[in-house]
């Protein structure tokens, strides 16, 4: 399933990295695709929208639904 999410406070590289290792301990197969400038980050994956939400949020990002 792919998804889109509106990630606030990715403000670097690093924040980016972050965000995509999260997914990907997840689903090592998942395809993230990352436009900080836009706050977006759109996840093809396998598991569930709200776990994934979850795993961005705990790495310290705010999801805007």
């Amino acid at each position: 399933m792919k998804y889109n999410f509106n990630v606030q406070g990715m403000s670097c590289e690093h924040c980016e990295k972050a965000v995509s290792r999260a997914i990907r301990q997840l689903d090592r197969s998942a395809d993230v695709q990352i436009d900080r400038a836009a706050n977006k980050v759109e996840v093809d994956s396998s598991e569930s929208a709200e776990v994934l939400k979850q795993a961005i949020v705990d790495e310290g990002y705010t999801v805007v639904d």
